[in-house]
């Protein structure tokens, strides 16, 4: 065990590298370039740590220097690309055409329902029509955190 330590001390690059794959590992399961950006703060601590190896306190500077300056200057640029992508759907919007039940009335104003094991405030798309607590519902569109729905049981009139 203290040769393993001895051999980490010695090889520090080593274990910036590890981090980094972990943390870029990690970001398979986020997908919110976070962890990507960190991984990248982490890659270079371990150059530096290559390059200049008994310089620790240099090596954690320029790995959380990479790691703020990715965070508030590279992830933006990329999440606005991705979100503008062709074909590219939020989960907010996925949520539309998504079938639910009302848990309390619905009128055009106001309202709740639940979808997909979440609660959500709804309105009628049709201002009209009354929808009764405990009725199935369709989600037609999303305005902000409201669901715009309508009954799955009537015809559509609108």
């Amino acid at each position: 065990m203290n040769d393993l330590m001895d051999w980490f001390r010695d090889n520090l690059w080593a274990g910036w590298g590890l981090l980094a794959m972990a943390l870029a590992a990690a970001e398979l399961l986020t997908l919110d370039l976070t962890l990507l950006m960190l991984a990248a703060g982490a890659l270079t601590g371990g150059v530096v740590a290559l390059v200049l190896p008994g310089l620790v306190w240099l090596q954690i500077t320029v790995a959380l220097i990479t790691a703020v300056a990715t965070l508030f200057l590279l992830r933006p640029t990329l999440l606005a690309k991705v979100r503008a992508s062709k074909g590219y759907r939020s989960s907010l919007d996925s949520i539309v055409g998504s079938k639910g039940r009302a848990t309390a009335m619905i009128t055009g104003h106001s309202g709740e329902v639940k979808v997909e094991g979440q609660v959500w405030e709804a309105r009628s798309f049709d201002p009209t029509i009354t929808i009764e607590e405990g009725e199935e519902i369709e989600v037609f569109s999303l305005d902000g955190v409201t669901l715009s729905v309508y009954p799955t049981n009537r015809p559509l009139t609108q």
